[in-house]
């Protein structure tokens, strides 16, 4: 296993240990049944206590990272290692927001919210937008990307759909961050559901076709 960007882990430990840091000063005001889960208004529609709203913040900042350190490691063919700084970049995209999200769940928690809960699709976008930027330059491997029989049975294939999915996922992730500007509840969920139906099917689809189409040409 290559080294570790000391620098790069140190700033990284230090971001995702914010949230953390953030329950422990507010653990005394926060009421003893908590919001986890919200929808697309930003209200909430599913409540725990607050030591699963602990639990929750733990595993996915602190949790997440060591899962992520330790998922090169068990690479059968050692692509994710190789990938260098660009699955650095990957692990810096999903701890901003797993961090951002655990401060908005203890956020959430706190009486007198100041902020608009409404903008949970800005903070789904921007992180669909970013994955999508990223996806252009992933190399294929077994945990990350789009992974289906026929991206990971041919190269071409893989690269071709992440060209497109990656695309695909920028203008999505900008679309669901727009859906904060539309009022009507009932639009808004609608037309999520629809972008995200998008984003998961149109990549799996295109990877058969590019796949059938190579295999005509062999």
């Amino acid at each position: 296993m290559k080294r570790l960007n000391l620098p790069l882990e140190i700033l990284l430990w230090l971001i995702i240990l914010l949230p953390v840091a953030y329950l422990w000063f507010t653990w005394a005001t926060l009421p003893a049944r908590v919001p986890i889960h919200f929808n697309l208004q930003g209200e909430p529609n599913g409540w725990a206590s607050k030591t699963e709203l602990a639990a929750i913040v733990l595993f996915s900042t602190i949790g997440l990272n060591v899962l992520l350190l330790f998922i090169p490691a068990i690479d059968p063919k050692r692509r994710i290692e190789n990938m260098g700084s660009k699955y650095n970049s990957l692990r810096v995209i999903l701890l901003l927001f797993m961090t951002a999200f655990a401060g908005f769940l203890i956020y959430s928690a706190m009486p007198d919210q100041g902020i608009h809960m409404s903008l949970l699709p800005v903070l789904i976008g921007a992180l669909l937008a970013a994955l999508g930027n990223y996806f252009q330059a992933v190399k294929p491997n077994y945990f990350i990307g789009i992974r289906t029989p026929w991206t990971l049975e041919s190269e071409t294939v893989w690269r071709k759909t992440h060209r497109l999915g990656g695309r695909l996922w920028v203008v999505g992730g900008v679309l669901i961050a727009l859906l904060t500007f539309i009022a009507d509840a009932a639009l808004r969920e609608t037309v999520f559901i629809s972008i995200i139906a998008a984003l998961v099917l149109v990549p799996v689809v295109h990877s058969f076709i590019a796949f059938q189409q190579e295999k005509a040409l062999q």
